[in-house]
């Protein structure tokens, strides 16, 4: 039999919607954050030469800045305010997630509910300037010694830049803040979701050019477009899968009454680490390419070189270590954020237990074993995800330009929001339900 959400989402319908009016409000104030953010990525920094910088960012396009460019909407290419985007924040917050799992006093706070998140928050919001100014100056200073990139170098252009990229990160972090208050989603993903779609257009104008010229075959990109189905349907799939524990709930006494136990289920994800060991593996990756860009060709030793010739998109090396690193940060970032431990102390709190298993100790082994061996299929699906791109890149030359590590923020993003979304509909005819219920048993008094 069907619960009571899955009947009111099953009836949800246009006129539901219609009627939604403060899910119209944030939907539109969404849409009016994100079109800010996107007016950013087109202001250029004060005292650069666009021409230089542009043809300078074509030969390094390959690179982490490629990468990071993707990220930021095409700020990095233009190097707009938003160049730095949201990328600082969400470094910071990794690396305020790893340290509660390091430090004690860190560890408390998590413990301490919406008062130890709040101050959490602040400590990654410090995190975050002060990442932000470190990579901020570095850029300043790499820019400055470019050939004709700066009209006037010097401290001033180091200091405006300074202040104009960690300001448009500021920004960027408290527009993702807005918006998950005031509008739908998670901000911060919504703003990366908004920069990776909006390329699409171009890239897909950009196939389609190759394909009327005959630099591709019709039947490549066909298959091309039937891979990417594929592999959104398969992104959909994991992304919803779920492993569930099921916990039972020991019958209880109220006064004179005997209440039944209730059952539930610990939901476990297939991949609970989401888009992370992508991003980390391809960022650590493209790193020694970036700098032997930077870095004069000529100057290099031989083994530099053939380390970075063989980190190249599509060989060998490239894939088996992005698929090792992909597989490493996948379970290293599941043992973060996961903790069996207290998991299993939390159920044994309320009374909940998992049938067959002694509560405690044996309860954590348990949920460990599933979750390590749940993770060993997340990470190979990630696996498949971000490689099969570096695959076809490789044999066939095709410019993929949407790869693994942004589909899997587009879908999963478009997923959560669209359970917000209906989640809003649902409270929406609910509260309407609950109206036409006080009405008729008030009629029915008089």
């Amino acid at each position: 039999m069907a619960s009571a959400a899955e009947q009111l989402a099953s009836n949800l319908n246009f006129s539901t919607f219609a009627k939604a009016e403060d899910l119209k409000k944030r939907l539109w104030f969404t849409l009016g954050a994100l079109l800010v953010y996107r007016l950013g990525t087109y202001i250029p920094l004060p005292g650069l030469n666009p021409e230089a910088f542009a043809q300078a960012f074509q030969g390094q396009s390959g690179g982490i800045l490629g990468l990071f460019n993707m990220f930021s909407g095409g700020a990095v290419g233009r190097m707009a305010i938003f160049a730095l985007g949201i990328m600082p924040y969400i470094s910071a917050s990794i690396i305020v997630q790893l340290m509660t799992s390091v430090v004690p006093s860190l560890e408390q706070l998590k413990k301490e509910g919406e008062q130890g998140r709040k101050v959490i928050n602040q400590y990654t919001r410090y995190g975050t300037v002060l990442l932000g100014t470190l990579q901020a100056y570095g850029i300043a200073v790499g820019l400055e010694s470019g050939n004709g990139l700066v009209v006037d170098p010097g401290w001033f252009f180091r200091i405006s830049t300074v202040i104009s990229l960690l300001g448009g990160t500021m920004f960027l972090m408290w527009l993702g803040e807005q918006i998950t208050s005031r509008g739908i989603g998670n901000g911060i993903s919504l703003i990366i979701f908004a920069g990776i779609v909006a390329a699409l257009p171009t890239a897909l104008a950009g196939t389609l050019e190759l394909g009327r010229t005959g630099a591709l075959s019709t039947p490549l990109i066909l298959a091309i477009i039937v891979m990417v189905v594929g592999v959104i349907a398969l992104i959909v799939f994991v992304e919803r899968a779920q492993r569930r524990l099921l916990i039972q709930y020991p019958k209880r006494q109220v006064g004179n009454r005997m209440f039944q136990g209730d059952t539930s289920h610990l939901p476990l994800k297939l991949n609970t680490s989401g888009v992370i060991p992508a991003i980390f593996a391809s960022s650590l990756l493209l790193l020694p390419a970036t700098l032997a860009g930077f870095a004069n060709t000529s100057t290099l030793p031989g083994w530099a070189t053939t380390i970075v010739a063989a980190l190249g998109h599509g060989r060998p090396l490239y894939m088996v270590l992005y698929g090792g690193m992909i597989a490493f940060f996948a379970f290293f970032y599941t043992a973060i954020v996961f903790n069996p431990k207290d998991t299993a102390d939390n159920l044994k709190k309320h009374g909940g237990f998992i049938l067959g298993i002694r509560p405690g100790d044996r309860t954590a082994e348990y949920i460990d074993y599933v979750l390590t061996r749940v993770t060993v299929l997340g990470a190979l699906y990630l696996m498949f995800v971000c490689i099969l791109p570096e695959v076809l890149i490789a044999q066939t030359g095709v410019p993929f330009y949407l790869g693994g590590t942004s589909l899997l923020i587009v879908v999963s993003v478009t997923l959560d929001t669209v359970a917000q979304v209906q989640g809003h509909l649902i409270a929406q005819q609910y509260e309407g339900l609950i109206k036409k219920s006080k009405l008729r048993g008030g009629k029915r008094g008089r």
